[in-house]
């Protein structure tokens, strides 16, 4: 017949010193590494239960720690841009490399307006703020409002302020936009949420593009991108009420 199996003799109880020796040795090992635990407290700390109770133990004491609550944070609202070329965020691309033939790297520098959402690409086979400022001029160019406001991540192409200690001279690209009167705004250090706009329109592009992609120089991809540009600001978006870029530009062209 079943009988119960509660043990005959109760558990050997420790006392709290001996506790608090073995939470401070778990701590050590990082509540992960048991055994090393169990054996810095044999040679150290003199405790002589087995491995299998020392375990138990360990299992014990993490479960009354217990997770720490992680604080929220608070973002601040983030400002939308009123009106088109108010603030354009630009951002580069890496090419996939499933995506060449002929085994290079390729760049795709993108822009894409807080407002409509309008988007404007190039690609390029150096990532230097050359590239970024021949983008910058096709931008202006191309782009059918005025531009207020870029805003860039810090990356070396758009900026030297990260790599040059107080640095005076100015890059290509900002100096372009120095002499247009164009706003330059960087983002704070590893916060590419600030430029999710243009984050989010890579990921499309990666979905819609890059997916089927299959070049074999800079032209062909140049110019596979451009009739994939012709199209996809006619595209619709659900951040914008299902209407697409070209769309809502139309709504301020009458007062611009």
């Amino acid at each position: 017949m079943d009988q119960s199996r509660k043990p005959k003799s109760p558990a050997r109880k420790y006392s709290e010193k001996t506790l608090n020796k073995i939470r401070k040795r778990l701590k050590k090992c990082c509540w992960t590494d048991v055994l090393m635990a169990y054996q810095l407290s044999i040679e150290r700390d003199g405790f002589r239960g087995s491995y299998g109770g020392f375990k138990r133990i360990a299992a014990r004491l993490k479960a009354e720690k217990g997770k720490k609550k992680k604080t929220k944070r608070s973002f601040k609202p983030y400002e939308r841009a009123a009106y088109p070329g108010q603030k354009v965020q630009i951002d580069v691309k890496f090419v996939p490399s499933h995506c060449v033939a002929d085994g290079n790297k390729y760049y795709q520098f993108t822009a894409v307006d807080e407002c409509t959402r309008w988007a404007f690409r190039e690609m390029y086979d150096e990532h230097s703020t050359y590239s970024a400022n021949d983008f910058l001029i096709k931008l202006i160019a191309h782009a059918p409002f005025p531009i207020r406001e870029v805003q860039t991540d810090n990356g070396t192409e758009f900026t030297n302020t990260l790599i040059v200690t107080k640095a005076k001279h100015k890059t290509l690209f900002e100096q372009t936009l120095f002499n247009m009167g164009i706003l330059y705004h960087r983002i704070r250090i590893a916060t590419p949420r600030h430029n999710g706009k243009v984050e989010r329109q890579h990921r499309t592009d990666t979905l819609r593009f890059y997916s089927s992609l299959r070049m074999y120089s800079l032209e062909d991809g140049r110019k596979q991108l451009k009739v994939y540009q012709a199209k996809s600001n006619n595209h619709i978006k659900t951040c914008l009420k299902l209407r697409s870029p070209n769309a809502v530009l139309k709504d301020y062209l009458w007062v611009m």
